[in-house]
């Protein structure tokens, strides 16, 4: 290596360093939710909150999705210590209580609501549609629950 180079190589680990804990003490906020329109006390309220489009809006495969069940009298809950970064929710309010949205020939029986009160047309919205972006402290989430029947 000449000599005109060994002076940088102790700057470069240094900002190479600085930017690893950088990266790992990304900022963190709080996503609080509330859910509106309910037609009942009836039952359960199940929440999943993901971060990945591929596995909106059921969650099933998403092993860093978060979820939530609440009696349908609660409709409120908090997700502390989440990356700043866009999410996506979908909530289904469980009335019966079987751990499902059910559907008569896919159309759904129950209620059910996303984040950014996504439309709904021939099937749930698109991740895009439903995401929204966490950057402050604190953040909000207020979703209306939609039944058909």
């Amino acid at each position: 290596m000449s000599a005109d180079r060994m002076p940088r190589l102790p700057r470069v680990l240094a900002a190479a360093a600085l930017w690893a804990v950088l990266a790992a003490a990304s900022p963190v906020t709080r996503l609080d939710v509330e859910v509106d329109n309910l037609r009942s006390a009836k039952g359960l309220i199940r929440i999943c909150l993901t971060a990945d489009p591929d596995n909106f809006p059921a969650c099933v495969d998403d092993a860093k999705a978060l979820t939530r069940t609440l009696p349908a009298a609660v409709r409120t809950t908090s997700f502390p210590g989440l990356p700043q970064r866009g999410y996506a929710l979908a909530i289904i309010h469980d009335e019966n209580s079987n751990s499902k949205l059910d559907t008569i020939a896919g159309i759904p029986r129950e209620g059910y609501g996303f984040s950014n009160n996504a439309a709904v047309r021939f099937g749930p919205p698109r991740f895009s549609a439903a995401r929204f972006m966490l950057a402050g402290d604190a953040e909000m989430q207020q979703v209306r629950m939609r039944y058909i029947f």
